[in-house]
This record gives C-alpha cells, structure tokens and sequence, in this order.
C-alpha cells in the first residue's frame, strides 16, 4: 500500500515541477520577445497553434 501512495505522490511532484519549468521557461521566451518552445506550450495545455495566431 505505502508504495502505491509513494509512486502517486512522486508522479504529482514530477508534475508540478515539469509544469513549473514550463512555465518559467515560455514566460522567459515571452519576455524576450521569443516564441516559447512547443513542448512547454503542451505541458501548459496551450494549443500551440493557437499561440501562433495571437
């Protein structure tokens, strides 16, 4: 039982801080005048082409 508990609370932490870097990551392109990586725009959950429209 407690390693099914450990193998959840571990997937919900590499989540967070892949969606964290994601964050700092298209937020820093933004700020530069960039287009943010694809990838960090689908970890986000932003339609990458979308993002190319606006």
């Amino acid at each position: 039982m407690s390693m099914k508990i450990n193998g959840m609370r571990g997937g919900f932490l590499t989540r967070a801080m892949a969606v964290f870097g994601a964050a700092l990551a298209a937020s820093a392109a933004v700020d530069a005048g960039r287009k943010p990586a694809r990838r960090d725009l689908v970890t986000l959950g932003i339609d990458p082409a979308a993002f190319e429209r606006s």
